[in-house]
């Protein structure tokens, strides 16, 4: 190599962009074909309605709501963004740092959205910004292309300097930067208005958790495919794991939540995200597993499969008492039906189950009593949840509003009891240590009744059993 090293020379560029020959040279010969903005079909005349009903329960005030940042994961690499439900639920629009800002106006609210254009060709942040340069993450559209796609007034995100907007309701995800700098503190009152106005889904919402739900079915399929592999080659938990995730990011934006998959003496842990165990041949597998469809909206869905394709003796009378609170459950899922009862009926169940398998060291009616409370030890968490963007939606909603309502059309909402037994418990008989069970669907309650979305998928032992068989002569 002859004549002086450059001043650049590695993969970071603090110098580069005042190298005359490269900066000259990187600004022309580009291609410039718009890219058009392409938000999932309907979700911006949803957006329109939500924010007029938003406007409508907040007149007068100042709404601010941000789409986020990715988060760091470690040095200068950052997690995949996924924007705020709020803003998503508001927009249609999934743009990372972006800002609604709704301004008050007689009769409703202006609105604008606020965005940082990308870095063209000819721009130090093309090949500068490793977030919004397109040599760095492809092209990408424009402010126009958004204001189309969206039918909003888009503005370059600096803009955003010159509102006054101090006081304005903004929510908890809005960067505390930006916060700070604009005197803005976030706002409970709005957090809780848009948890309210997100219980009851429109048509286009539903339609996008049918979407989510039916490819979530799919994806129990795969993996059910795969055991035999988890088992035979011991590949394990992880395999099946990442089975789901890959159908997942194939037929939606990705997982709605952390997959779980928990064999054996791991299906007793709720939250059993490591998946780093054995698929164990003759183990009841239990699997929690949700496709969050392009617009973001999430299934939540559970089955215990048989590895082998059939239940023991005692796995198939967990099975069967669980079975048995879901349906007590899903019966009080309907209009006008207090939220919680669905909660009590399945607890009932559960609790008369253990109380006669000789487990409660009090009667049924002391532990279904506010001191009571002790068949929780084996079913410690709630029996469901609000659905939708969130898998655990509308979460800042005031007790009363959530807990304490009654259902209406167009929620959508889990019903998920289970029993986990685990493998130290010495307060349960050996045979039934390392068993954890759990059903979940994913209801929509109706004009007269709900309906079941994940109901493709048996809840009973026999037909779990012989789903799981087919699946398994399916086995690649």
């Amino acid at each position: 190599m002859t004549g002086q090293r450059p001043p650049y020379a590695g993969t970071r560029y603090p110098k580069i962009k005042d190298v005359k020959g490269f900066t000259d040279f990187i600004a022309t010969g580009w291609g410039t074909d718009p890219v058009p903005a392409a938000p999932v079909a309907g979700a911006a005349e949803a957006a329109a309605d939500h924010r007029r009903r938003l406007s409508e329960r907040l007149p007068g005030e100042t709404l601010v709501v941000a789409s986020g940042s990715a988060p760091t994961r470690n040095d200068d690499n950052a997690y995949p963004f996924r924007p705020d439900s709020d803003f998503v639920w508001l927009t249609g629009c999934q743009a990372e740092d972006a800002v609604l800002v709704m301004t008050p106006r007689p009769g409703g609210h202006d609105v604008r959205l606020y965005l940082p254009p990308p870095f063209r060709p000819g721009e130090t942040g093309f090949f500068g910004d490793v977030n919004h340069g397109e040599l760095w993450v492809g092209a990408s559209p424009g402010l126009a292309e958004w204001a189309d796609a969206l039918g909003l007034d888009v503005e370059p995100a600096k803009h955003l300097d010159d509102l006054d907007i101090k006081g304005a309701l903004t929510i908890q995800t809005t960067d505390a930067a930006f916060t700070a700098a604009h005197g803005l503190e976030p706002s409970a009152l709005l957090d809780r208005h848009l948890s309210v106005l997100r219980m009851v889904k429109d048509a286009w919402e539903i339609a996008q958790m049918r979407l989510a739900v039916d490819a979530t079915v799919d994806g129990f399929a795969a993996v059910a495919r795969e055991i035999p592999r988890a088992v035979g080659e011991g590949l394990g938990e992880r395999w099946l794991q990442g089975t789901f995730d890959r159908h997942a990011r194939t037929h939606g934006n990705g997982t709605g939540y952390t997959t779980i998959v928990g064999s054996g003496p791991n299906a007793p842990v709720l939250h059993w995200v490591r998946c780093d165990g054995a698929v164990l041949p003759d183990a009841a597998l239990l699997l929690d597993m949700g496709v969050e469809a392009n617009s973001l909206y999430t299934a939540d869905v559970t089955r215990t499969l048989p590895a082998s394709g059939a239940f023991s003796p005692q796995q198939r009378e967990v099975h069967d008492l669980v079975e048995k609170a879901h349906r007590a459950g899903m019966a009080q899922v309907r209009p006008g039906v207090p939220y919680l009862d669905f909660h009590f009926a399945a607890m009932e169940v559960v609790a008369q189950g253990l109380h006669d398998w000789g487990l409660l060291p009090v009667s049924v009616d002391e532990a279904l009593s506010p001191p009571g409370q002790q068949h929780r030890r084996y079913l410690a968490c709630g029996i469901g949840h609000h659905l939708g963007l969130d898998v655990h939606d509308c979460g800042h909603a005031e007790y009363e509003e959530y807990m304490g309502a009654d259902l209406e059309p167009g929620v959508v909402m889990t019903v998920e009891p289970g029993l986990y037994f685990h493998a130290h418990d010495l307060t349960v008989p050996p045979e039934l240590r390392g068993i954890g069970v759990r059903l979940e669907d994913d209801l929509l309650v109706t004009a007269d009744g709900a309906e079941v979305l994940s109901g493709a998928l048996p809840i009973d032992a026999a037909g779990v059993e012989a789903w799981t068989r087919a699946r398994l002569k399916e086995a690649p």
